[in-house]
Protein backbone atom coordinates (compact mmCIF):
# COMPACT_ATOMS: atom_id res chain seq x y z
CA UNK A 1 0.00 0.00 0.00
CA UNK A 2 1.16 3.87 -1.19
CA UNK A 3 2.02 5.39 2.33
CA UNK A 4 0.30 8.74 2.97
CA UNK A 5 0.43 11.28 0.76
CA UNK A 6 1.71 9.41 -2.13
CA UNK A 7 1.12 9.65 -5.60
CA UNK A 8 1.35 6.44 -7.73
CA UNK A 9 -0.90 7.41 -10.31
CA UNK A 10 -2.76 4.73 -10.02
CA UNK A 11 -6.02 6.59 -9.68
CA UNK A 12 -6.94 5.19 -5.99
CA UNK A 13 -5.85 8.00 -4.15
CA UNK A 14 -8.98 8.95 -2.55
CA UNK A 15 -9.18 5.68 -1.48
CA UNK A 16 -5.80 5.32 -0.01
CA UNK A 17 -6.66 8.74 1.81
CA UNK A 18 -9.80 7.62 3.09
CA UNK A 19 -8.17 4.66 4.58
CA UNK A 20 -5.35 7.16 5.77
CA UNK A 21 -7.52 8.91 7.12
CA UNK A 22 -8.93 6.21 9.74
CA UNK A 23 -5.20 4.89 9.92
CA UNK A 24 -4.03 8.03 11.49
CA UNK A 25 -6.77 8.65 13.84
CA UNK A 26 -6.27 5.35 15.45
CA UNK A 27 -2.17 5.77 15.43
CA UNK A 28 -3.05 9.02 17.16
CA UNK A 29 -5.15 8.06 19.80
CA UNK A 30 -3.09 4.90 20.46
CA UNK A 31 -0.03 7.15 20.86
CA UNK A 32 -2.34 9.12 23.01
CA UNK A 33 -3.35 6.32 25.21
CA UNK A 34 0.14 5.62 25.64
CA UNK A 35 1.24 8.72 26.51
CA UNK A 36 -1.64 9.44 29.06
CA UNK A 37 0.20 6.28 30.87
CA UNK A 38 3.40 7.17 31.46
CA UNK A 39 2.49 11.17 32.46
CA UNK A 40 0.51 8.76 35.38
CA UNK A 41 2.96 6.68 35.54
CA UNK A 42 5.40 9.99 36.28
CA UNK A 43 2.43 11.55 38.26
CA UNK A 44 2.76 14.69 35.84
CA UNK A 45 0.02 16.71 34.64
CA UNK A 46 -0.92 17.64 30.81
CA UNK A 47 -4.29 17.54 28.28
CA UNK A 48 -3.30 15.44 25.31
CA UNK A 49 -5.09 16.85 21.66
CA UNK A 50 -4.74 15.14 18.97
CA UNK A 51 -5.45 15.92 15.31
CA UNK A 52 -3.86 14.83 11.64
CA UNK A 53 -2.27 17.12 9.04
CA UNK A 54 -0.25 16.51 6.17
CA UNK A 55 -0.33 13.09 6.29
CA UNK A 56 0.78 12.59 9.93
CA UNK A 57 -1.21 12.04 13.61
CA UNK A 58 -0.21 14.78 15.61
CA UNK A 59 -0.09 14.24 19.33
CA UNK A 60 0.27 17.22 21.47
CA UNK A 61 0.48 17.30 25.25
CA UNK A 62 -0.67 20.88 26.91
CA UNK A 63 1.68 20.98 30.22
CA UNK A 64 3.48 23.65 31.78
CA UNK A 65 6.08 20.80 32.50
CA UNK A 66 9.24 21.49 30.95
CA UNK A 67 10.86 18.36 31.90
CA UNK A 68 9.06 17.00 29.06
CA UNK A 69 10.44 18.86 26.72
CA UNK A 70 14.25 18.56 28.08
CA UNK A 71 16.98 20.69 26.77
CA UNK A 72 16.98 21.10 23.41
CA UNK A 73 14.04 18.70 23.00
CA UNK A 74 16.09 15.50 23.77
CA UNK A 75 13.28 14.29 26.10
CA UNK A 76 10.01 15.51 23.36
CA UNK A 77 12.40 13.36 20.76
CA UNK A 78 12.83 10.12 22.98
CA UNK A 79 9.10 10.02 23.96
CA UNK A 80 7.80 10.89 19.57
CA UNK A 81 10.50 7.61 19.44
CA UNK A 82 8.58 5.60 22.09
CA UNK A 83 5.42 7.04 20.79
CA UNK A 84 5.68 5.91 17.70
CA UNK A 85 7.14 2.00 18.67
CA UNK A 86 3.91 1.58 20.58
CA UNK A 87 2.19 2.67 17.29
CA UNK A 88 4.23 0.47 15.52
CA UNK A 89 3.46 -2.22 17.77
CA UNK A 90 -0.26 -1.82 18.06
CA UNK A 91 -0.82 -1.54 14.40
CA UNK A 92 1.97 -3.74 12.97
CA UNK A 93 3.55 -0.39 10.27
CA UNK A 94 5.87 2.44 10.68
CA UNK A 95 4.49 5.68 12.29
CA UNK A 96 4.87 9.37 11.25
CA UNK A 97 3.71 10.69 14.14
CA UNK A 98 4.70 14.00 15.53
CA UNK A 99 4.60 14.90 19.10
CA UNK A 100 4.34 18.38 20.90
CA UNK A 101 5.02 19.16 24.21
CA UNK A 102 4.08 22.55 26.08
CA UNK A 103 4.03 23.88 22.30
CA UNK A 104 7.99 23.52 22.36
CA UNK A 105 7.60 22.63 18.45
CA UNK A 106 6.07 25.07 17.38
CA UNK A 107 7.75 27.11 18.73
CA UNK A 108 10.77 25.69 17.13
CA UNK A 109 9.24 26.13 13.84
CA UNK A 110 8.50 29.99 14.08
CA UNK A 111 12.36 30.35 15.12
CA UNK A 112 13.79 27.94 12.43
CA UNK A 113 11.62 29.57 9.90
CA UNK A 114 12.98 33.18 11.04
CA UNK A 115 16.53 31.73 10.68
CA UNK A 116 16.00 30.39 7.11
CA UNK A 117 14.65 33.60 6.05
CA UNK A 118 17.62 35.33 7.67
CA UNK A 119 19.81 33.42 5.86
CA UNK A 120 17.69 33.44 2.29
CA UNK A 121 18.22 37.05 2.37
CA UNK A 122 21.69 36.45 3.02
CA UNK A 123 22.09 34.34 0.34
CA UNK A 124 20.33 36.48 -2.10
CA UNK A 125 22.01 39.77 -1.01
CA UNK A 126 25.83 37.70 -1.20
CA UNK A 127 25.30 35.20 -4.03
CA UNK A 128 26.89 32.74 -2.00
CA UNK A 129 25.70 29.64 -0.27
CA UNK A 130 25.07 29.44 3.72
CA UNK A 131 25.35 26.72 5.93
CA UNK A 132 23.35 26.79 9.13
CA UNK A 133 24.12 25.50 12.63
CA UNK A 134 23.90 21.55 13.00
CA UNK A 135 19.68 20.30 13.22
CA UNK A 136 18.20 17.54 13.65
CA UNK A 137 16.05 15.90 10.70
CA UNK A 138 12.55 17.96 11.82
CA UNK A 139 14.44 21.05 11.82
CA UNK A 140 16.24 20.71 8.61
CA UNK A 141 12.93 19.83 6.91
CA UNK A 142 11.45 22.77 8.21
CA UNK A 143 14.48 24.78 6.97
CA UNK A 144 14.33 23.17 3.37
CA UNK A 145 10.60 23.93 3.06
CA UNK A 146 11.05 27.12 3.78
CA UNK A 147 14.08 27.65 1.06
CA UNK A 148 12.07 26.30 -1.51
CA UNK A 149 9.10 28.43 -0.98
CA UNK A 150 11.59 31.21 -1.06
CA UNK A 151 12.42 29.52 -5.08
CA UNK A 152 15.96 28.31 -3.67
CA UNK A 153 18.16 25.35 -3.29
CA UNK A 154 19.06 23.47 -0.08
CA UNK A 155 21.01 20.38 0.97
CA UNK A 156 21.65 18.65 3.89
CA UNK A 157 25.05 17.66 5.02
CA UNK A 158 27.79 16.09 7.09
CA UNK A 159 26.69 13.08 9.83
CA UNK A 160 24.58 13.30 12.84
CA UNK A 161 24.35 14.67 15.49
CA UNK A 162 26.16 17.86 12.89
CA UNK A 163 24.40 17.35 10.21
CA UNK A 164 23.70 20.61 8.66
CA UNK A 165 21.43 22.35 5.70
CA UNK A 166 23.30 24.33 3.41
CA UNK A 167 21.40 27.12 1.51
CA UNK A 168 22.72 27.54 -2.31
CA UNK A 169 22.00 30.52 -4.17
CA UNK A 170 19.69 30.77 -7.45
Amino acid sequence: MAAPGDKDGDGDEDEDDEESGDELDQEGDIAADYLEELLDIADLDGDIDTYTEGGRAHVSIVTEAEVLVGKDGEVLAALQELSRLAVMTETGHRSRLMLDIAGHREKRVKQLNDIAQDAIAEVKQSGEKVRLQPMNPFERKVVHDAVAAAGLTSESEGVEPKRCVVIQPA
